[in-house]
């Protein structure tokens, strides 16, 4: 994904700008805002393990990685110049986006820069099918052990739409992958999900709901190449 992320900030002022990537998984976008001249990255995250893995990636004199809520994101008011949130909303569920949008503006600067890559619902196709199944016993199993999905797919449009509601000004949109390439890598790594979810829940539940997910696997054979993913930037109200 790091190309994606490259492509998606390349039309941004980042030099020399204090940057937020909001949801660091693999670091991708704190790497990328670094390497591009920001003066400061802070990567803010909810999990321990994203939290470490872009520790080992990234300067420390130049990157700043937070373990908190987004939520509650801890950093001042109006004190950031470029907000990333890369593959981030199609992880938050519909009641906490919304929270998380409101932060974003607050600590985002008059003038400041917004861009969410994201991923549009999974096509309603033969070809899909296998990775629409996957992803569905996924927040099923999500559900039962936690009360919220673990994915929501939101089309670029109510993107567009949500994010205006908080301030921002959509200004471009392009597309970043179409087809999206669901490699078996990926795909493995849901089947992985459904397990720690299913391993909360009764052995006879759990269990049908991971050999619904590996049978999904197994039907997705070498991956699948399916759907698209967007980038939208947006420039905060002045």
């Amino acid at each position: 994904m790091s190309d994606t992320v490259r492509t998606a900030i390349a039309d941004l002022p980042v030099e020399d700008a204090v940057c937020l990537e909001a949801g660091a998984g693999a670091g991708n976008a704190s790497v990328a805002l670094a390497d591009a001249g920001a003066e400061r990255v802070y990567a803010v995250t909810d999990d321990a393990d994203h939290a470490d893995r872009t520790r080992e990636r990234v300067d420390p004199g130049r990157v700043s990685v937070l373990t908190a809520d987004l939520a509650a994101t801890p950093l001042p008011d109006d004190s950031v110049d470029v907000v990333t949130a890369h593959a981030l909303v199609n992880v938050v569920s519909p009641e906490t986006l919304g929270p998380i949008l409101a932060e974003l503006a607050r600590v985002a600067r008059s003038g400041a820069w917004l861009v969410v890559d994201d991923y549009d619902p999974v096509p309603e196709t033969s070809a899909a099918a296998p990775v629409a199944d996957l992803f569905d016993v996924e927040n099923a199993a999500s559900r039962l052990a936690t009360g919220d999905p673990a994915l929501t797919f939101y089309p670029e449009s109510l993107v567009r739409r949500l994010c205006a509601g908080y301030g921002w000004r959509p200004t471009r949109t392009e597309t970043l992958l179409d087809p999206v390439p669901w490699t078996p890598d990926l795909l493995s790594a849901h089947v992985d999900l459904v397990r720690e979810h299913a391993a909360e829940l009764p052995a006879d539940l759990g269990d049908a709901l991971v050999a619904r997910a590996e049978a999904a696997e197994e039907r997705a054979g070498d991956g699948v190449d399916t759907g698209r993913m967007y980038s939208v930037a947006f420039r905060r109200e002045e």
